[in-house]
């Protein structure tokens, strides 16, 4: 079973989407494009244990936070200039009504046991067109495009008679066509296998008893039902906590009971002392945990108690025991990079797309990134209207698979994870622009702000002709994109200005050029002071700075893609930098 489409309303950031999912794959893009909340819709969906919370949705899991019945004569307002009173008017009543969360799921490759119980709800999905196949009859269809199909829809919002908040969960099917539309129950939901793991919340309740906790569902799994909480129970029942009065503890207990005497009767409560827990066998799910044993030694800590990685790859070992059980699973995951050294980020994506009949992750970790292929990454972007799109990555003519591989870590993947990108023609460009800002913005705040700061990474296309296709690429995923180079001739700046936003072109040819000629020799004198020579360039120039000028230009050609031209930029005043890097800051 797998999730072949989603389409999201009014939850959370996300106003509308539909996303069409892979087998297998990494959703990619800047942090609050709605990553986290495709998965939390899945969950709300097909999760077993997430509607057990009551409410299970709130104010904020609403677009906008907008849960109420709109009046007639706001919605009017609200309308654009050329939509007229006299043309709505008759459409509304006393209201709009309230905002409601819709959460639609498609799953397909449905196995034998869920064909037979969700068989009366059974659709069709047409995998070359992606979408459901209209026609109820299938003569004459090539059966290897259409397979059984099933539509889940989770519908939440406000009750105004409650006072709270509701959702449910029903076949898609039922709403269209049942008077009273059937829920999809737990019952449902477990036989589909949805598993989510959030990186920050699964780790503390991961090896406890609590219900929905993975050792809980590994148990329910296994068929395992502990009989232990009665005798759990009476072995805790007569311990006194700290009852010995040289402990000091029973004495003070004794003084309260005496002065309770006086003031009420015995049946009312007297002898307060004190146990291990509430005896309770909820209680009892709540504070039992596992211990694992530390170093060397025989000491054991609660689970919870180890490093963030050890607990994360003892959560992986938990979800391939689930996995192992159900067979059939979806395996929802976030960052499962977090505290876990590279290699073992490849190993969990590994063993989970093994285990789980669909994996789909979230990650801003290069190396997860590159364990999945084009067609397996989705990005993401959200516009200022709350729509939610995903894009495919199509490299351009001058951007080969094997260049775009070999170079992701250091070229392709941050461009991927970030919404703003600037495009520099070569290292040496790539890493001043970032320095020059970064300099700018401490010698005075007020004026300048860093690239990071307005949430700009800067790439290094390799040269100035890379620079067309590498904006191309981002372009095409959603990405706002700029550029920075020197002079072009006519013909390459106008391929650069039609894939960017804007181009940031000085008239100097190289930049090398550009720094020298913007800068004082007061500047250039302070850093020839600064620099370990390299051995011929100290012969060419005994003294530097008495021909300052001309040593520091071959320094920074010696140096290109070096850091030089940054170094020098790092100990700048504001009036040193060229006039140009300010304007353009």
């Amino acid at each position: 079973m797998r999730v072949a489409r989603v389409d999201i309303k009014n939850f959370r950031g996300i106003q509308n989407a539909t996303l069409l999912l892979p087998k297998h794959g990494v959703f990619i893009g800047d942090n609050n494009t709605g990553k986290t909340t495709v998965l939390e819709a899945l969950d709300l969906t097909l999760g077993p244990d997430r509607l057990n919370r009551f409410p299970p949705i709130d104010e904020h899991d609403f677009f906008q936070g907008k849960y109420l019945p709109i009046p007639a004569t706001e919605a009017v307002q609200d309308l654009p200039p050329n939509e007229t009173q006299t043309e709505i008017t008759p459409t509304i009543k006393d209201e709009i009504p309230a905002p409601k969360i819709e959460i639609e799921v498609a799953v397909v490759d449905l196995n034998n046991e869920q064909k037979a119980r969700f068989w009366n709800y059974i659709e069709f999905w047409d995998s070359s067109a992606d979408n459901f196949h209209a026609e109820k009859n299938l003569a004459g269809v090539d059966e290897q495009h259409i397979i059984e199909a099933l539509r889940i829809t989770f519908h939440g919002w406000y009750d105004i008679e409650e006072d709270d908040f509701q959702g449910k969960t029903y076949f898609t099917r039922s709403l269209l066509e049942e008077e009273k539309p059937t829920q999809f129950t737990k019952k449902d939901k477990q036989l589909c296998g949805f598993l989510y793991l959030r990186s920050v919340r699964t780790g503390s309740r991961a090896l406890s008893l609590e219900h929905g906790s993975l050792l809980d569902i590994i148990l329910r799994l296994k068929e395992v039902r502990p009989q232990m909480w009665e005798d759990t129970i009476r072995t805790l029942s007569p311990t006194n906590v700290a009852e010995k009065p040289d402990l000091g503890l029973s004495p003070v207990l004794e003084s309260i009971n005496t002065a309770l005497k006086k003031y009420v009767p015995r049946e009312w409560g007297i002898e307060p002392h004190l146990k291990i827990s509430n005896l309770t066998r909820e209680h009892l799910r709540k504070i039992i945990t596992a211990f694992i044993a530390t170093g060397t030694g025989s000491h054991a800590a609660p689970f919870y108690r180890q490093g963030t990685g050890t607990i994360n790859m003892l959560v992986l070992a938990l979800l391939s025991q689930i996995a192992e059980g159900k067979q059939n699973v979806i395996f929802a995951m976030e960052e499962p990079e977090t505290a876990i050294p590279p290699y073992a980020q490849k190993r969990i994506v590994h063993e989970v797309r093994n285990l789980a009949a669909q994996a789909i992750f979230t990650s801003h970790s290069p190396y997860v990134l590159e364990e999945f292929s084009l067609d397996e990454t989705v990005v993401l972007s959200r516009d200022h209207n709350g729509s939610l799109k995903q894009q495919a990555i199509n490299l351009p003519d001058n951007v080969k698979l094997k260049r775009y591989r070999q170079e992701f870590r250091t070229r392709f993947c941050e461009g991927l994870l970030a919404r703003r990108i600037l495009i520099a023609e070569g290292s040496t460009e790539s890493s001043t622009f970032p320095t020059a800002f970064r300099r700018l913005a401490e010698l005075n705040p007020a004026k300048y702000s860093s690239l990071e700061a307005l949430g700009i990474c800067t790439l290094d296309a390799g040269s100035e002709t890379n620079i067309p296709g590498m904006a191309k690429l981002y372009r095409e995923v959603g990405k706002r994109t700029f550029a920075f180079c020197d002079k072009q001739d006519a013909k390459n700046k106008a391929l650069i200005e039609e894939q960017v936003e804007l181009l940031f072109m000085h008239n100097e040819k190289g930049i090398e050029n550009l720094v020298i000629n913007g800068t004082t020799e007061e500047a250039l004198k302070r850093f020839a002071d600064l620099l370990d020579w390299p051995q011929h360039l100290a012969q060419k120039y005994p003294v530097p700075k008495q021909s300052v000028v001309a040593a520091i230009k071959d320094y920074f050609l010696w140096a290109k893609g070096n850091w030089g031209i940054s170094d020098f930029i790092a100990q700048c005043g504001e009036q040193e930098i060229p006039l140009w890097i300010r304007e353009a800051a």
